[in-house]
Formats: structure tokens, C-alpha cells, sequence
């Protein structure tokens, strides 16, 4: 299978491109290799699909964080058409307002080229709506990966007709598109006349009507019904992200393709650490002996707590490295190459009340000349304490 292209590149926008930008970008592909000005040409035919593609991808703002930073394998499972290539009835479905104002049909245009092709004597395939849902995660959650159970109320099929929408399972051809599913009409476009066809208004595209409804759904094939899903939580998820679970959305009337349920992922947080990316940081605050002496402390990590030794003299502003102690580290293509590190920012305690013993102590010290700063490196010293 060839290497898809870069979507960016596809449409000819930069990764900076407005949503208006790349609508704008489509509508120009879309018109310039559209099967009615490139009849018979397959390789135009393809063009038009893969423009499609990207356009579905960019103009959807979760699918297009997705897609910058993990690229064609973050698209893997999400839903619409990467993973699985789109027909000319998906296109120009989801996407007829794109061709408004060029002297396209809005409806169901996608038969009107090529005489139609065996594309016009299909049934429509209805699909489900998708859902909605999000999740709450710990950093200690996202660092492992895990399952979640997400309770959701959706449509299911019917159990009592089977989802046929049929009382007693039977279904008769309908008069108006004689079971096609289809009908045509003739109009004038940028191209001259042409033949269009649609989904029959009688029968909605399904090509048969019902004559006794099953009572219990009303002829839709569907009913709502509460179910528990479990959803699988990769690891190094980020909050903001959207996963996809195929097919768990509402079920479509009289069996057609169910939708999906699209995940949100919230992160908590936490009551010691703060994320950046992969990496995780700790603000450890120390006392003025263990600073000048030196010693060993005990810190909290992902994984538990970890005694960590403090060199003598360790100066606030300081930070420490455990290198692997963050969160997976993901490259663009969305393939785990390691973790992140846990980043310790050193404070040091300097206390606000003494008692006369405790003043007494420091007063002794204050004419030391090793407690003196004068031989300190101040510039490297307020580097590191305030980045400047």
C-alpha cells in the first residue's frame, strides 16, 4: 500500500492554515478533480478522494491536534475514513456544501458521474450519530494506561423485530424508486445538463417500506437502552484528546452502521506533580541543615516513594534529574520510545520565627566566612533560582 501523504500537503496549505483557509483549499481540489470535469480518470478520481480525506481530518479541530502530533498514526481508530478509504457517496454526503455556489447539487450528487456506475442501484446505508462521553484521568492512570467504564444511554437494536422495524418481519419494494432506493431528476449544471440522483423521500433511501410497525420501537429497528462500555485508556494520553470506540455509538434505524462514541480525556490534577509533556515536576522544599549538610529525603513518584541523597551546600534553584521516572514518551507517529524524566525544583526553607536558642545559633554563624555569600557565584546562583 502506497504512503499516504501529508494532508497539509495534499490540500497545499501550511500547518498554520485558518479553518477557512482549508475549507477554501478543498473547495478548489474538490472542483478541480471532481469525476464530472475528469471523466474515466482514475488517477483524478483518487486525488478527489484523497483531498476528501484530508479536508475530513483538518477541518475537525480534536482530529487535526491528533493528527499534528502523532500524524497518520494518530489517526489509526479514529473514526471516519483514514483507516479504511471513503466512497464518492461518503464525500459528497458529508461534504455537498463544499460545491455551493459552482452549480453542484447539494443532495446526493455523488451518482452523477461516470452514468452512475453501479454505485446508482444501490440502497442508502444509514448511519448512527455518534456519542459523547469523557473520562477523568490520575496522572498514575495515564502514566500505566487502563480500562475505564463509561455508563452511556444510546440506541440499540430492537429486540423484538430484530431491528427490521417489521411487526411480522415483512417489508415490501417501494412503489416510488421500485427498490433501488434512488431516484433521478434532470438539471442544468457548470458542466451543462446532467442526470442526478438522490435518496427516495418515500422510502429514505432503503429501497423498502413497512406495512405493520413493530409496536415496541415504532418501525425504526431501535430503542434506547443504558449500557456500560469499557473503553481502553492508552499510555501518555494528554488531556484535550479525543479517543474513538468504534461502533459504540447510538445503533443506526433498521440495521444499518452503528456510530461511534468519541472519548474525551480530562486530566486530574495532582496534588504533587505538574505535567510538562512527558515530563513531570516536583517543587521539594528543604530545610536549612539538610541544604548546608547534606542527607537523604524521601519524594514521591508515579510509581511510589523513592529516597533521593541531597549533596552538602545544594542550592535553591537547583534541579534534579531521575531520569525515566515521568510519563511515556510518544513520538509523532504516535510509537512509545521510552519515558519521560521526573524533574525536582530544590527550595530552601528559611524560617520565619526563632526562638532565642535558635537566634542565638545563627547569630554564631553569621560572621563565618564560609556562611558569608561574598564568594558565591551570583550570577550562576540567581540563573538558577529565576532564570535570569
Amino acid at each position: 500500500m502506497a504512503e499516504k501523504r501529508d494532508y497539509y500537503e495534499v490540500l497545499g496549505v501550511d500547518k498554520t492554515a485558518s479553518a477557512e483557509d482549508i475549507k477554501k483549499a478543498y473547495r478548489k481540489k474538490a472542483i478541480q478533480y471532481h469525476p464530472d470535469k475528469n471523466p474515466g480518470d482514475k488517477e483524478a478520481e483518487e486525488k478527489f478522494k484523497e483531498a476528501a480525506e484530508a479536508y475530513e481530518v483538518l477541518s475537525d479541530p480534536q482530529k487535526r491536534q491528533r493528527y499534528d502530533q502523532f500524524g497518520m498514526a494518530g489517526m489509526q481508530g479514529q473514526g471516519g475514513w483514514t483507516s479504511g478509504g471513503m466512497s464518492m457517496e461518503d464525500i459528497f454526503s458529508h461534504f455537498g456544501d463544499i460545491f455551493q455556489g459552482a452549480g453542484f447539487d447539494l443532495g446526493d450528487i455523488g451518482e452523477m458521474f461516470m452514468g452512475g456506475g453501479s454505485r446508482s442501484r444501490g440502497q442508502r446505508v444509514r448511519r448512527g450519530s455518534d456519542l459523547r462521553g469523557r473520562v477523568s484521568l490520575t496522572l498514575e492512570e495515564i502514566a500505566k494506561g487502563c480500562e475505564k467504564k463509561i455508563k452511556v444511554r444510546r440506541l440499540v437494536e430492537c429486540k423484538d423485530c430484530h431491528g427490521t422495524g417489521s411487526a411480522d418481519g415483512q417489508t415490501e419494494t417501494c412503489p416510488t424508486c421500485k427498490g433501488t432506493g434512488r431516484v433521478t431528476r434532470t438539471q442544468r449544471g457548470i458542466f451543462g445538463m446532467m442526470q442526478v440522483q438522490s435518496a427516495c423521500d418515500t422510502c429514505g433511501g432503503e429501497g423498502r417500506i413497512i406495512k405493520q410497525k413493530c409496536p415496541k420501537c415504532g418501525g425504526q429497528g431501535v430503542v434506547r437502552d443504558e449500557e456500560v462500555i469499557s473503553v481502553t485508556i492508552p499510555a501518555g494520553v494528554m488531556g484535550g484528546m479525543q479517543l474513538t470506540v468504534p461502533g459504540k455509538g447510538n445503533a443506526a434505524p433498521r440495521g444499518g452502521v452503528p456510530g461511534d462514541l468519541l472519548v474525551l480525556i480530562e486530566e486530574q490534577e495532582h496534588k504533587d506533580f505538574i505535567r510538562q509533556e512527558s515530563d513531570i515536576i516536583y517543587n521539594l522544599l528543604l530545610d536549612m541543615p539538610t541544604a548546608v549538610l547534606g542527607g537523604q529525603v524521601q519524594i514521591p513518584t508515579l510509581s511510589g516513594d523513592v529516597k533521593i541523597t541531597i549533596t552538602p551546600g545544594t542550592q535553591p534553584g537547583k534541579v534534579l534529574r531521575m531520569r525515566g521516572k515521568g510519563l511515556p514518551r510518544i513520538d509523532q507517529y504516535g510509537r512509545r520510545y521510552g519515558e519521560g524524566d521526573l524533574l525536582i525544583n530544590v527550595g530552601v526553607y528559611i524560617p520565619e520565627k526563632l526562638t532565642k536558642d535558635e537566634r542565638k545559633l545563627i547569630e554564631q554563624l553569621q560572621d563565618s566566612p564560609n556562611i558569608a555569600p561574598g564568594s558565591a557565584d551570583k550570577k550562576n546562583f540567581f540563573k538558577n533560582l529565576f532564570g535570569i
